[in-house]
């Protein structure tokens, strides 16, 4: 996959998830193909969606940007590119957690129990 014009530290993330997904995991090429998309299409995710979807007790993966938008009451462990200073706030308030993409690959390698929403 070619890796179109991106922030250096987002390419960088592109190429390690499509090297370790050709390697062992192939849901690391799902997420790697949906951070490659073009930023008009790039995909934004409001904590309604989340709220609506979501499980507790999986891992989410949202290969973009999450958003505001509505309230939250689940404690979710939520991965994204970038997070809205306001979604951040509402999700920690939940009890959920807000980290890095890179992050929750190195905690769960495997990818049991983690859900990709766009």
């Amino acid at each position: 996959m070619k890796v179109k014009n991106k922030d250096e530290s987002v390419k960088l993330l592109i190429e390690k998830l499509n090297k370790k997904g050709k390697e062992k995991h192939p849901f690391l090429k799902a997420i790697a193909k949906g951070l490659n998309r073009p930023r008009r299409e790039r995909y934004e995710v409001n904590l309604i969606r989340l709220e609506r979807y979501a499980d507790p007790k999986d891992m989410v993966i949202v290969p973009g940007h999450v958003l505001g938008s509505g309230e939250i009451k689940k404690a979710l462990t939520i991965a994204a590119l970038k997070f809205s200073k306001s979604a951040r706030e509402k999700i920690e308030k939940a009890g959920g957690r807000c980290m890095d993409i890179e992050e929750l690959i190195e905690k769960v390698p495997s990818g049991k129990r983690i859900k990709i929403m766009g």
